[in-house]
């Protein structure tokens, strides 16, 4: 009998694949080799799509990167900010095992670059000094990749007893990790609502 035809292999395909084994499993886990087998291939058909596992893997970045907004910076650095911070962080929540290489600098890839230009020219553009408009960029940046190392929430212990008599001020923090989604949300809004806050009063005092 002969063997059923596999799907055609392209690189969606493949990098499809490899998100799916590093969401489930976890970057170490994934090498071209145990790719090939996932995608009932030889690991050699794979080097022909891309030389290296790092290649693919800025490829699947890229892919998870593609949608972060960057457009709003049309409508004022403010918008622009809170847009641009709430899809990136969206991207790496949804994946946070790829945190590692999303964290990357934008290097020499046309789309992280754009992206980058898209930023500083809305907040140039708005007004900020060519400096201080990069420290925007790196301060929200930082924001948003501290909230993705991990969850705050997910820190504690569901059962109360670990907190009673003596943590008298985390008598509630049991119920955190069944909210932990709400709680990291919620929380990263704020503390970018504050970034914001401080930064339109530093707008308005040198600024006008």
């Amino acid at each position: 009998m002969a063997r059923p035809t596999t799907a055609k292999l392209d690189q969606a395909r493949i990098r499809a694949a490899a998100l799916a084994l590093v969401d489930a499993e976890g970057l170490d886990r994934l090498s071209m080799r145990r790719l090939a087998t996932a995608l009932d291939v030889s690991a050699a058909s794979l080097y022909f799509h891309y030389a290296t596992k790092d290649e693919l893997l800025e490829a699947v970045a890229a892919d998870i990167l593609a949608n972060v907004d960057t457009s709003a910076f049309s409508s004022g650095w403010e918008p622009g900010v809170r847009a641009w911070a709430r899809s990136l962080r969206a991207a790496l929540a949804a994946h946070p095992r790829l945190v590692p290489v999303l964290s990357h600098a934008p290097g020499r890839r046309a789309d992280a670059l754009q992206r980058a230009d898209d930023i500083q020219g809305g907040l140039v553009a708005a007004g900020w000094p060519p400096r201080e408009a990069t420290m925007i960029g790196a301060a929200a940046k930082y924001l948003v990749f501290g909230a993705a190392l991990g969850s705050f929430a997910e820190g504690f212990a569901a059962d109360p007893e670990v907190y009673a008599d003596r943590y008298p001020h985390l008598g509630q923090a049991h119920r955190l990790a069944a909210r932990a989604a709400e709680v990291d949300r919620e929380s990263f809004d704020f503390a970018l609502e504050q970034l914001i806050a401080g930064l339109r009063a530093r707008y308005a005092r040198e600024m006008s």
